[in-house]
């Protein structure tokens, strides 16, 4: 460096011995111009050193115009790197030599930068001051060649924005508005590049927004948006994820609230752009900044050596003047070597740190990636356990008390239905992600297709009466009695369907229509119509209704409110039965959604019994089987327990699985153990593994309100032979235990009507 430093000094020195003053300005000239070029580029350290060159140089034959340019210029390289001391000294620099020549541009561009510079300081009035000196020095002269005109209406216009948009932040709207129309004038004669005219309709759409015109301000923020991407230089991501953000708060504050959603999804995406952008420049500024400081101190090393030299020429002859600078460059040139080998190894150690940083960093997002995991999973579990109450209760008391009035039945049977659907409804909310990944599979069981349709429509008689609406249950002659179809699927698409009809119709009817389409002998093809004479939707929303989260915005009725997944997850589910919804609305009139599935009929409709009219398994061996329930819930201990006595089986029960390893050591002659996984003491997956070690034969299911996925990671090391999932239909249920009990006793399973 110091090596640098002399020659640069020796080369100034020669030049001014051995040039004319039109030369050495001629070389100041492109030095300024060489140096202007590196900064462009973002070579700071090097655009520095030339311009200092240049300014050594300007000062030494005092040539004020080359002088002034690298004084400023020096200060923009301040000024980026926030040193705002040194920037101010050098505008100030500018503007005292520019006092001896005509320069507008230079001046007016020093005052403007002078006034950014208070305005970050947050020294307004100095600021305001600054500005209109900018603009009194910035109004472009007759007879000016094209590219310096342009260059100093560019001024002239930025400073009256900056001035604008700084009266807006004072809260001086009526001066804001006046310098606003006085520049929507100018620009109408004058023609701008589009990024100032960007900038300019921003800072109108902030003006507004302060108004609270809010669609003037959006209109004005999106002609901005265009204007900076129309411009073929380099976009300014700052001002873009600024206007996205403003244009997204006019948006909401107008309503327009998935409009709003849409545009912070785009201002976030330039925020990240942005905020790679800063990090790379922040690590040019720092990395510049460091050099910086060492040039200057250098440089002052590098100065006092000079003066020693000049000393010893002064008593020494030119043999021992080249003598001591040859020794000296030896010496710097050591320095430089062993300083640079130094800032290799600092760098190396920068290195290793940012790499343990990130690595951290890593480590800390996988963390809370599974904290989520486990969250989620025992929101699952913890919402399923009760539900799994309220459900199995309501089961028991429909059938167990044969007295019940048709009133109270009914409102049992809505509960349980409503229990049913709650219950799925938040397993959807918590895997909208499998959903998409497409791990939901459908599971055909056999249905009674009326009495479905019939308990959808009962569960909704609250509902009804409050919103003073009726449904109108209609279904075609020739349907068979049961078809095979995943009725909790089904039943929330009809749920999902009817439920948004409701909410947006008051006093009307609501039209549930299952048509005969095709009947075959093993399949059949229905179509399924919910129509209502509500509010209707917008045709300019038809294709966003499905999205997830899309809501039709009406700040007036509360009514409206709700996920924005229910029209997302239903339309999902009927692409799961390889269907397609459709939709047929108008304004004022009302919407009908259908789609048509195709179902299998059940052949052996005879032999299956809606559970909720009381169904029964029984081995026709004659034998009752003893069941172990694993379980430390007492109110899921009562609904299992009775659910088997109710189908002659024999029960015990045990709180943990501590006490089920101790109870098959002790007797091990039950034919079937439900073990529970989430237990204190011992859990279901440690007793399994330890029943397992003297009992490889008994069947062991688990019956949990756990996430499935989470359950089958595991099923087979631990030692489970199935898995069922609380709640659970009673059907599915025994039909799963009594499936195992007869691979376990080779005795023939088979299933008949309860008496």
């Amino acid at each position: 460096m110091k090596t640098n430093l002399l020659v640069v000094f020796l080369l100034v020195t020669s030049v001014i011995f051995g040039k004319t003053d039109r030369d050495i300005i001629k070389e100041i000239d492109k030095k300024n111009a060489s140096a202007l070029i590196l900064f462009n580029n973002q070579q700071i350290v090097k655009s520095f050193k030339e311009f200092i060159h240049a300014k050594a140089l300007s000062d030494s034959i005092q040539d004020n115009y080359g002088s002034a340019t690298a004084n400023f210029h020096l200060g923009n390289i301040y000024y980026l790197m926030e040193n705002y001391k040194s920037a101010q000294e050098h505008y100030q620099l500018t503007l005292d030599v520019l006092k001896e020549i005509d320069d507008d541009y230079l001046v007016s561009s020093s005052y403007l930068n002078l006034a950014k510079i208070f305005r970050d300081q947050n020294n307004h009035d100095k600021s305001i001051e600054y500005f209109e000196k900018a603009l009194r020095f910035s109004v472009a002269k007759r007879n000016l060649p094209a590219i310096e005109k342009e260059n100093i209406q560019n001024v002239y216009v930025e400073a009256k924005i900056n001035l604008c948009e700084l009266y807006i932040e004072k809260n001086n709207l009526d001066e804001a508005l006046i310098n606003l129309l006085k520049l929507g004038s100018y620009l109408k004669t004058d023609t701008i590049n589009s990024s100032l005219e960007g900038y300019y309709n921003y800072v109108y759409g902030i003006y507004y927004a302060k108004k609270e015109l809010y669609n003037n301000a959006s209109n004005k923020f999106r002609q901005a948006v265009f204007l900076l991407n129309e411009d073929t230089e380099e976009v300014d991501l700052d001002l873009l994820s600024s206007i996205y953000m403003q244009l997204s708060i006019a948006l909401a504050k107008s309503g327009k609230s998935t409009e709003a959603y849409i545009t912070l999804l785009e201002q976030n995406n330039y925020k990240d752009q942005l905020s790679n952008e800063e990090k790379n420049r922040q690590d040019l500024l720092v990395k510049s900044k460091f050099l910086i400081e060492d040039y200057k101190n250098e440089a002052k090393t590098a100065n006092i050596a000079r003066l020693q030299q000049l000393e010893i020429a002064n008593k020494f002859k030119k043999i021992n003047i080249v003598f001591f600078v040859t020794l000296l460059l030896l010496v710097v040139s050591f320095i430089v070597i062993y300083k640079s080998y130094s800032s290799k190894i600092k760098l190396s150690k920068t290195l290793k740190l940012k790499n343990s940083e990130l690595q951290l960093a890593k480590d800390e997002a996988l963390k809370t990636s599974e904290l989520k995991s486990k969250f989620i999973s025992n929101v699952s579990h913890e919402l399923r356990t009760p539900l799994y109450g309220v459900v199995g209760i309501t089961s028991l008391l429909l059938n167990e008390k044969k007295n019940l009035s048709e009133r109270d039945r009914k409102y049992l049977n809505s509960l349980k239905y409503s229990g049913d659907y709650l219950l799925n409804l938040v397993n959807d909310i918590l895997q909208a992600n499998k959903m998409e990944a497409q791990k939901i599979e459908l599971k055909n069981v056999s249905v009674n297709i009326k009495s479905l349709m019939q308990r959808i429509v009962d569960s909704f008689e609250y509902r009804l009466q409050e919103s003073n609406n009726r449904i109108k249950l209609s279904m075609d002659e020739g349907i068979p009695e049961y078809i095979k179809v995943d009725k909790v699927r089904m039943s929330q698409v009809l749920l999902n369907l009817i439920g948004n009809s409701i909410k947006f119709t008051e006093s009307g009817v609501i039209d549930l229509r299952i048509k005969l389409l095709n009947l075959g002998d093993e399949k059949v093809s229905l179509r399924f119509e919910i129509e209502d004479n509500g509010k209707g939707i917008p045709q300019d929303k038809f294709k966003t209704i499905f999205d997830n989260f899309s809501q039709l915005g009406n700040e007036s009725n509360t009514n409206y409110q709700g996920t924005g997944l229910g029209l997302s997850i239903t339309k999902n589910i009927i692409q799961l039965f390889e269907s397609q919804i459709e939709l047929e609305s108008e304004v004022g009139k009302g919407t009908k959604f259908s789609f048509n599935v195709d179902f299998e009929i059940d052949q052996e409709s005879k032999t299956i019994v809606d559970l909720n009219a009381s169904k029964k398994v029984e081995l026709n061996t004659g034998n009752k089987f003893k069941v172990l329930i694993v379980e430390d819930n007492k109110i899921n201990q009562i609904v299992t327990k009775n659910l088997l006595v109710k189908q002659n089986y024999v029960c015990d029960i045990v709180d943990n699985g501590l006490e089920a390893v101790e109870r098959m050591q002790a007797k091990n002659n039950y034919d079937l153990i439900l073990m529970d996984i989430n237990m204190p003491i011992m859990n279901g997956n440690d007793a399994t593994v330890a029943i397992r070690q003297f009992n490889k034969e008994i069947p062991i299911i688990a019956l949990t309100a756990a996430d499935i996925e989470e359950v089958k990671q595991d099923f087979d090391i631990i030692g489970f032979n199935d898995i069922i999932t609380k709640p659970f239909d009673n059907y599915e249920f025994f039909q799963t235990i009594a499936s195992h009990i007869q691979n376990s006793n080779s005795c023939e399973v088979k299933l008949v009507k309860a008496s």
